[in-house]
């Protein structure tokens, strides 16, 4: 994987792989969600290992979420292909057959969110801090937040972080069922999150990847409709005065206004 926005370490059975940007806040830019898929798809039929660890580089970011200095400069057209992206690469972490642990060492926001919620478990330091703040930024998620956050939290809590823009910290994650476990200070949260795997490393492959196919076939009975009804309602914030206003505050480092255009 040399030059990859991805760095990748095997640790006996657990790969654990790190988005490597943290100049960038580990943001997803078209390149990392293509590595994404690829080491997701390349896992799946992988032999030598049992169960994936996703991180971030550097102690402030799991992942900011979209790549705004790269969305900044895309067309509509760009946008919905990008939207196409993150269903198709990040699909492939959700279908993965080996479990898939998200070791969230910072900022979880948007689609860095979005891409914990992909994986089965969540592991978080704890000075992390989670959110979904797209309907602030004149948007919504893109990357099936709309539809996999009320599958793990509900539907009122989902909608409280998701049209609020309400960012949790660590322990409020952890007590909404966001988070599975949450790492005390000073302790690697990838450590600690491999450490924790042990029972999977140790355990039977054959019979964690049917378990994990039959909870989610159970899940996924609406999520594709759910995932075309998302791209459906993103499709009415694209064309808008507000997308086009909010990338150009971020850029210019200054608070949007809005106006419902």
């Amino acid at each position: 994987m040399s030059g990859s926005p991805i760095r990748v370490e095997q640790r006996g059975p657990v790969a654990v792989w790190t988005l490597d940007r943290a100049d960038r806040m580990n943001a997803l830019d078209r390149e990392t969600l293509l590595a994404l898929g690829r080491l997701a798809r390349e896992a799946a039929t992988s032999e030598s290992t049992r169960a994936i660890v996703v991180t971030g580089a550097g102690g402030k970011a799991f992942c900011a979420g979209a790549d705004l200095k790269e969305r900044r400069g895309m067309s509509e057209g760009e946008v919905r292909a990008q939207l196409d992206l993150y269903r198709s690469e990040l699909g492939a972490l959700d279908r993965c057959p080996r479990p898939v642990v998200a070791a969230i060492n910072g900022v979880a926001l948007g689609g860095g969110l979005e891409l914990a919620l992909c994986c089965d478990l969540r592991v978080a330091a704890a000075h992390a801090l989670l959110a979904l703040p797209e309907t602030s930024l004149g948007i919504i998620p893109g990357a099936g937040g709309t539809q996999r956050l009320p599958r793990v939290l509900g539907e009122g809590r989902a909608k409280e972080m998701i049209l609020l823009s309400r960012r949790l910290g660590a322990a409020e994650a952890l007590a909404w069922g966001l988070v599975n476990r949450v790492v005390p200070a000073g302790v690697d949260v990838v450590d600690d999150a491999v450490e924790w795997l042990r029972p999977i490393a140790d355990g039977a492959p054959v019979a964690q990847s049917a378990a994990l196919e039959a909870i989610d076939r159970a899940l996924d009975v609406e999520l594709d409709l759910g995932l075309t009804l998302e791209r459906a309602a993103y499709e009415k914030t694209l064309s808008t005065e507000d997308r086009v206003e909010a990338l150009a505050a971020f850029a210019e480092k200054r608070k949007a206004r809005f106006r419902g255009k």
